[in-house]
């Protein structure tokens, strides 16, 4: 699939960077702008749920998708001292394996040629996986709030003529606030198609 490679790439990148530089240090840095445009670019999943090209539920493409754009550009981008922050790392290599198996699985679906593995891949890495992600965002955004409070980035303070005001740290923490009710509704639906897709297989023969 075209949007397994560039999750590849990223993935390549990453590892090489680790293995030259044998620390975490620098990683976003270094993948920055291929991480900003492959996400941002993902935006069209949203379209193809719509169009039916991706078989997932437009909410949940939606709620990820945007979720994602949020902790690229408006946490790690434009708040530069948490880039080196471990949390990072958890939420890149948690994105960048769901992405590569999840794509690879439609792929191989398309194609009507599934190997198993890829089967049982996309309906078992998640497990782990969407946790691992879900704490690495949730520590990122946290370790993000003493900049935001000290800086008052994107707040806008009252009094002004439009007579509207907006503190960025309050909306954070109600975003860390709203995983609470979000994570478990999308894992437990993640888990109700594991549980179709690997155990409770109806098999209906087709009339010629």
């Amino acid at each position: 699939s075209s949007y397994s490679f560039p999750w590849l790439v990223l993935a390549i990148a990453m590892v090489r960077f680790y293995m030259e530089k044998g620390t975490h240090k620098g990683l976003y840095k270094s993948i920055q702008k291929t991480l900003k445009f492959f996400q941002t670019f993902a935006l069209l999943e949203i379209v193809h749920c719509l169009i039916g090209i991706v078989p997932t539920s437009v909410i949940v493409a939606g709620v990820q998708v945007s979720s994602r754009i949020f902790m690229v550009w408006l946490i790690t981008h434009s708040i530069k001292p948490i880039q080196n922050e471990e949390s990072v790392v958890l939420f890149l290599v948690a994105w960048t394996v769901t992405e590569i198996t999840r794509y690879s699985f439609y792929t191989f679906s398309l194609l009507d040629h599934l190997p198993y593995f890829i089967k049982w891949a996309r309906y078992n890495f998640f497990i782990i996986l969407y946790p691992v992600g879900v704490v690495g965002e949730l520590l990122t955004i946290y370790a993000a709030l003493p900049y935001v409070k000290k800086t008052g980035m994107f707040s806008i303070r009252l009094p002004n003529k439009y007579n509207v005001s907006f503190d960025y740290y309050y909306f954070l923490l109600i975003t860390m606030a709203s995983y609470i009710p979000l994570f478990p509704q999308l894992y437990f639906h993640m888990l109700r198609q594991r549980r179709k897709v690997l155990h409770g297989e109806v098999i209906v023969e087709k009339d010629d």
